[in-house]
């Protein structure tokens, strides 16, 4: 077929050169089963954009997809949208009422396609402030609202409208969760995405007919550029939630993916369950566990360990990594990370394991990939989010001396930056600047350039710019690192660094509740709830010793003076209404923290 250039040319390429007969498969939240072949998702998809066209959609139009859980109906529409010159404008399922109604009104919404209840409830308590909105359709069969292969008419020749569709056409408008303030509409190209998906997709350690397992949002920009990546080679795609991934019956055990994306929150929790286990371990097993984690700590890429030192990862591989492999179905060649920094200890537990992880770096702006750190030999670096993409380049702005005399603000240049932010020109022109002719955007993140292995300019992020803060001694801290540090530790869920315009830092920590459970109970201390649990004077006393343990790996004006433990979980979609804590890539929401935790902050600088 002709060259790729457009997104959906990845599902006809994957016809032309490697159709399966399994090519997307799915199980559903009830437990039942889907699967479809190659051709069959590109007759649905015609069959939606001849729908589409008969609905009187019509090039340029916006149409919402939200769903609560990954399925291949979401890139059945996605596909058939792109396909009639429409605009795809995918939603996470946790927005409020609000923020529904602000990205529906920004973007002109014409129709909605949709696969959850609640979502339906939300969108249908906004409708009458929706003008421009004709109707809503549902993935699955319900009384509230149409079914979504109620509008599929038959195949109808779509040369002339798939022709139409050029690189340069929009193709998707993505709002960005933000930490303040409204969401803005990132409108990406086709020709923005098609460019990463082309300078990654050969990078990756699986081949045409190995599997992955999908379970990050479609919404997302790194979660959709990896599937159309999945298409372009022809992998075996299955949907799944993430609580149906562990256990026996779980879609780990049953898939035995060879590869998948994920958030590093997600590999954070597997340790901490791993973690858990091995304190519950008794004797020679426990013995055992803590051996071969310890065996961790020297992990580098690459490393090779020769004598004494390699029969003990042999041995350590035999009685405990293998264990770990087979709970993630035993044939994962590679993880990658992205959407928000990976702890280092992650990154070398799971690797030195045999379970290859590596993390890549981008904004939703950049379509999403800047930097990747690769699979192969000499192409990764721990601490480090790899070097550039191809076409892709990045440098680093020490204008501004509020940093180290190495490290500023990340700017990045290639055919992956977006268009703009829709209706937004002002916003447009604060994050994109002309440098020589070419077309840099602002990242936000600060960092510094380290020299690789393979003598490549590897990218470590050290902060973000706007979370920066400065104490009152007029000496700047950048939260990030130290926040990274602590969740290395097995205990610590999430954690927010606090001190702007304060004399010294601090630190609330949110512990991990089964951990802390588990390590309560190895050390025989006994409570009636969890705020008794993290009040108890010998918990306090060991997240002191965690906190002691990092301090000296940070500067004096950056170590922990205080710290508060609170009993809540962190979380980004809250049932009760409230606005959440975290961004749906797991983020802080820094402004929300501070506000919640106003009366702990004003006891700790009383």
């Amino acid at each position: 077929m002709a060259e790729i250039t457009r997104l959906f040319d990845f599902l006809h390429f994957q016809a032309s050169n490697h159709p399966l007969t399994e090519s997307l498969s799915v199980r559903y939240k009830d437990g039942t089963k889907a699967s479809f072949t190659t051709q069959e998702i590109i007759a649905k998809a015609n069959q939606f954009s001849a729908g589409l066209l008969k609905l009187g959609v019509k090039k340029g139009d916006k149409i919402a997809l939200i769903i609560n859980q990954n399925r291949p109906e979401w890139i059945i529409a996605d596909i058939g949208i792109q396909q009639v010159g429409a605009i795809t404008v995918p939603l996470y399922p946790t927005l409020s009422e609000r923020e529904y109604e602000f990205i529906f009104q920004d973007a002109d919404i014409i129709y909605c396609f949709t696969d959850y209840l609640n979502i339906c409830e939300r969108v249908k308590a906004i409708r009458p402030k929706l003008p421009n909105l004709i109707e809503v359709y549902a993935f699955d069969r319900n009384s509230e609202l149409p079914f979504w292969e109620d509008i599929l008419s038959p195949e109808i020749d779509l040369s002339e409208n798939i022709n139409q569709v050029k690189t340069s056409d929009i193709a998707t408008i993505i709002y960005t969760s933000g930490t303040t303030g409204n969401p803005k509409g990132v409108v990406l190209s086709h020709s923005n995405i098609v460019s990463n998906i082309k300078a990654v997709q050969q990078l990756l350690p699986i081949s045409s007919g190995e599997r992955a397992i999908s379970f990050l949002p479609l919404c997302h920009i790194f979660e959709k550029a990896v599937i159309y990546c999945y298409l372009g080679r022809s992998i075996v795609v299955t949907f799944t939630g993430v609580d149906n991934l562990g256990g026996e019956s779980g879609d780990l055990a049953a898939v035995k993916p060879n590869f998948f994306s994920c958030v590093p929150r997600l590999l954070e929790k597997v340790y901490e369950k791993i973690y858990s286990k091995g304190l519950a371990l008794t004797g020679i097993k426990k013995t055992l566990f803590f051996w071969a984690l310890s065996l961790t700590d020297d992990y580098e890429y690459d490393k090779e360990y020769k004598g004494l030192e390699k029969l003990k990862r042999i041995v350590a591989d035999k009685l405990i990594f293998s264990k770990w492999r087979e709970a993630l179905g035993g044939n994962v060649k590679g993880i990658l990370v992205g959407a928000s920094p990976l702890p280092v200890k992650i990154a070398k537990v799971f690797s030195a394991a045999g379970i290859p992880v590596r993390e890549g770096y981008g904004l939703t702006e950049t379509s999403p990939g800047i930097t990747f750190n690769r699979f192969e030999k000499g192409g990764a670096l721990l601490g480090t989010v790899g070097y550039a993409f191809n076409q892709v380049e990045f440098m680093i702005d020490t204008s501004d001396k509020s940093y180290n005399a190495d490290e500023g603000e990340i700017l990045s240049s290639g055919p992956n930056t977006m268009q703009g932010y829709y209706k937004q020109p002002e916003k447009t022109a604060e994050i994109l600047t002309e440098i020589n002719g070419k077309t840099w955007i602002r990242t936000g993140d600060i960092g510094k350039i380290i020299i690789g292995p393979n003598g490549k300019n590897f990218l470590k992020i050290t902060d973000r710019k706007k979370e920066l803060f400065k104490t009152s001694g007029g000496k700047y801290v950048a939260p990030a690192p130290i926040e990274s540090s602590l969740r290395e530790n097995f205990l610590i869920e999430q954690a927010i660094l606090i001190g702007d315009n304060q004399k010294f830092v601090s630190v609330i920590i949110a512990p991990a509740h089964d951990a802390l459970h588990s390590w309560c109970k190895e050390h025989e201390i006994e409570s009636n709830s969890f705020q008794e649990m993290v009040s108890h004077p010998k918990v306090i006393e060991k997240f002191q010793s965690i906190i002691d343990e990092i301090n000296p790996h940070f500067g004096h004006v950056e170590q922990i003076k205080k710290f508060v433990l609170v009993p809540d979980t962190w979380e980004f979609n809250k049932s009760d209404g409230t606005e959440a804590e975290l961004t749906p890539t797991m983020k802080l929401k820094r402004r929300v923290l501070l506000s919640k935790y106003k009366n702990i902050i004003d006891n700790i600088y009383a």
